[in-house]
Order: C-alpha cells, then sequence, then structure tokens
C-alpha cells in the first residue's frame, strides 16, 4: 500500500484521542442504529439497507482501524480508510439525517490518523456530512434555501478547518521551541567542552610556565654563579697561590691574603645579590660607564695587566637589565683574559650610538680558532688552558652565558680571534630592546 511515515503531530494526538477513536464511533454507530430501528419500526418503513449499511460501517471501522493498528501510521491507507467512511456517512444522513450525529467520530479519525494538510480534505469531507444533516428540514428549490445550505456548510466547515490550522501553527511553534532549546542544550554541551578543554590547555600552559620558569631561573643562577662565585673564587686561589710563594716576604705575603679576603667579601657580597636577583654593586650607586672603568680599574690592579676603558658617544640611560648583561659581558671577558690569553695589554669600549649601544674587549694575547672552539655557541666545551692552542675568549659556559644574556635582549654577540693575534669580543644591544617596558 504505502511505506510507514512518520507522524509527530499524530502520535500526539493518537495519546489523547485514542480512547475515543477506538470506543466512542461503535457506541454512536450503536446509539444511531438503535435510532433508526426504533423510527423506521413506528414508520412501518424497511430496515435492510439501513441495517446494511450501519453493519458495514462497523465492518470497515473494525478492520482497518481497530484490527489493524500499524496501517494507522500509514497515511495512504488511512485516507482510503477516511473516505470510504465519509461516503457511507453521507449516504446514511441522506437517509436518516440524524445519523448527523455521528460525525464527531469522523472528525476524531480526521484530527486522529491524517497528517498536515490532507487532514483539512477530510475534516472538510466530514463537515459537508454535518452540515448536510443539519440542513435536512430546509428544502432546496429555491435559491434561498441554497444559499442557506451552503451557509450552513460554511459555518461546519470554516470553524474545524480553522481549529486544524491553529493546531498546525502551535505544532510548529512546539517544534520550533524545542528546536531551539535542543540548539541551546548543544550549544552548552559544547561550551562545556570547551570549558573543559580550555581548562585542560591553561594548566598545560601553566605547568609549561612553571617549567620554563623554573629552567630560566636556573640558567640565571648558572650565569650568576659562574659570573660571580667561580670568578671570585679563581682570583682567591690566584692570591692564596702567589700568598705562599712569598711566605718569606710577610708584606707582599700579607697583601695577597688581604687581596684574597677582599674578593671573598666581594664574592659573597654578589652572590647574595645574585640569589635575590639584585642589580650588582656596581650599578648602584653608578652609571655602567663608571661600572665599567671601575670594573676594570680593580681587574688592572689585580692582575697587572693594563686596561684602557674609553667611552664613546653620548652616555643615556638603559633598560637594568641592558646595563646588567654588558657589565656582566665586560667581567666575564677580562676573566677569561686573566686565565687564558697571556695578554699585557686589554682594551675595552663602550659605544653609545644611535640605534644601539656595543661593548667591545680586545686583547693582545695568544687568541684562538673561533671555529674550532665552537665561538660560544651552546654546547661548545671549556678547553684546557695549558694547552699551547688554548684561546683568549674560552669556548665553554662563560661564553654560552654572555650569549645568552645579550640574545635575551635582541642583541648580538661576536667573537673575532686568530692564534697569535689576540681576540676581540664585541656584543650589541639595541637602544630600545624587546621586553625593555616589562
Amino acid at each position: 500500500m504505502s511505506n510507514p511515515m512518520p507522524l509527530p503531530r499524530q502520535e500526539q494526538w493518537g495519546r489523547r484521542l485514542l480512547p475515543l477513536v477506538t470506543v466512542v464511533p461503535y457506541v454512536l454507530l450503536a446509539i444511531m442504529t438503535g435510532v433508526t430501528i426504533a423510527l423506521r419500526r413506528s414508520d412501518g418503513d424497511s430496515l435492510t439497507i439501513d441495517l446494511a449499511l450501519c453493519a458495514l460501517m462497523a465492518a470497515w471501522m473494525l478492520w482497518m482501524f481497530t484490527l489493524h493498528p500499524a496501517w494507522r501510521e500509514r497515511p495512504r491507507v488511512m485516507g482510503l480508510f477516511l473516505g470510504v467512511l465519509i461516503v457511507l456517512m453521507a449516504i446514511l444522513v441522506i437517509r436518516d439525517p440524524w445519523f448527523g450525529l455521528f460525525t464527531p467520530a469522523g472528525y476524531f479519525y480526521a484530527f486522529r490518523i491524517l497528517p498536515w494538510p490532507s487532514e483539512l480534505a477530510a475534516i472538510s469531507g466530514v463537515a459537508i456530512v454535518a452540515g448536510t444533516a443539519q440542513a435536512a428540514p430546509i428544502a432546496k428549490t429555491n435559491i434561498y434555501g441554497v444559499l442557506g445550505y451552503l451557509f450552513i456548510l460554511a459555518v461546519n466547515i470554516i470553524p474545524m478547518c480553522g481549529l486544524a490550522w491553529l493546531g498546525q501553527k502551535g505544532e510548529e511553534h512546539e517544534e520550533l521551541r524545542e528546536q531551539a532549546l535542543a540548539e541551546v542544550s548543544e550549544a552548552n554541551r559544547r561550551l562545556a567542552a570547551s570549558m573543559a578543554e580550555n581548562a585542560g590547555l591553561q594548566q598545560q600552559l601553566l605547568t609549561q610556565a612553571r617549567e620554563a620558569g623554573v629552567s630560566d631561573e636556573r640558567q640565571r643562577m648558572a650565569r650568576e654563579i659562574h659570573d660571580t662565585l667561580a670568578q671570585g673564587l679563581t682570583g682567591i686561589i690566584t692570591q692564596l697561590q702567589a700568598a705562599e710563594q712569598f711566605a718569606d716576604d710577610q708584606a707582599l705575603w700579607r697583601r695577597h691574603v688581604q687581596t684574597a679576603t677582599r674578593l671573598a667579601r666581594e664574592s659573597l657580597s654578589e652572590a647574595r645579590r645574585s640569589v635575590h636577583a639584585l642589580r650588582p654593586e656596581a650599578l648602584e650607586t653608578a652609571r655602567l660607564s663608571e661600572a665599567l672603568a671601575g670594573v676594570a680599574e680593580r681587574w688592572s690592579a689585580l692582575h697587572g695587566i693594563e686596561v684602557q676603558a674609553t667611552t664613546t658617544g653620548t652616555a643615556r640611560p638603559m633598560p637594568p637589565e641592558a646595563d646588567v648583561a654588558l657589565l656582566r659581558t665586560a667581567q666575564e671577558a677580562l676573566a677569561n683574559v686573566a686565565k687564558h690569553a697571556r695578554a699585557t695589554k686589554v682594551g675595552l669600549t663602550l659605544s653609545y650610538m644611535e640605534n644601539e649601544v656595543a661593548l667591545d674587549v680586545r686583547d693582545n694575547g695568544r687568541g684562538f680558532e673561533p671555529d674550532r672552539f665552537g665561538d660560544g655557541a651552546p654546547g661548545a666545551r671549556d678547553e684546557d688552558p695549558r694547552r699551547p692552542d688554548a684561546g683568549a675568549q674560552d669556548g665553554g659556559f662563560g661564553l654560552v652565558a654572555m650569549r645568552q644574556r645579550i640574545e635575551s635582549l635582541s642583541g648580538t654577540l661576536q667573537v673575532e680571534s686568530e692564534p697569535g693575534v689576540g681576540t676581540a669580543i664585541s656584543a650589541c644591544i639595541p637602544a630600545a630592546p624587546a621586553g625593555a617596558g616589562a
């Protein structure tokens, strides 16, 4: 016959009208049959046709609707069922107008089993049958009778079809509301999923940031330890070794011991400042150029090597981290000269240019091959300074630390050296390095 078709509104109506469509039609038909028998007998008319029509209608409803519930969801089958039922109702109404009281059963079926807009045809058919029963007393032999009949039909058809239309609009509104609720529910679900995902990403970012912070702090402490404690301890060891050589000369012995003591105090002070991430003591009360001159003077007095410190250009304030990076670079370069270069003269130049500030440290020592020692690239190793080809600036952690400090401020570090010629280190930092406003 036809394929099953989902009928949401008919399912809703079915739950409400199921008792009516399964019981009321048979009750009404039984009442109408009894009325027909009583009236026909009183008039002496034959009951055969009327009873046959009633029996046929009962059998049709029983077979097509009551005994086959699955057919109720097939619009074509139900359309055939309701069409035949309306025809039987019309025949009975024409014969016996009181069968108009059976039309409520037809409305129950029409609203229950047919989808929109097919139900309008069935409702109109039932309304015509009801209107015909109501207009039975009206003579239709003149224009007034016909107009009265048409008016009665309109009074039946229009309200019932309007009721069906309102039901359809209500269903559409309900579907839109359910769809909106479903969309809101889906949006809430996605939002909850996104919030959960964002929470996970945030946790990952916090973990990564924490790990990065720990790594940065470790690198900072490693650089500070190298630039303060390591260099200070090296100087202390040097002075103590010199004091041992002059054990018989109390004046020289005392001078070396006092120098070692002073270096120990300075190293301890710098270590404390490094732990608390404070600026070097040399930069607390002096500008960078003055601090570099003081570092060079003390280093020259300690190692007996001539240092010429020069400042060119117009000095201007720099971010604190830039001053610290250039000062530590100068200290590390001078320490490497003392350890490896065997130089007799060192030049230290601080240049303030239009777009950058440059620090150059040059010595006339033994020099080395930068490519061989890694030029300060990460992973380069310290070479034994006692080897004949050891350079003025080692390729170990000191040079790596210098490069990290300078490049963290968007600067550059260049190393130029050649065996027997000497070494030059040049550190340049932009006048407004990235992150200066942090």
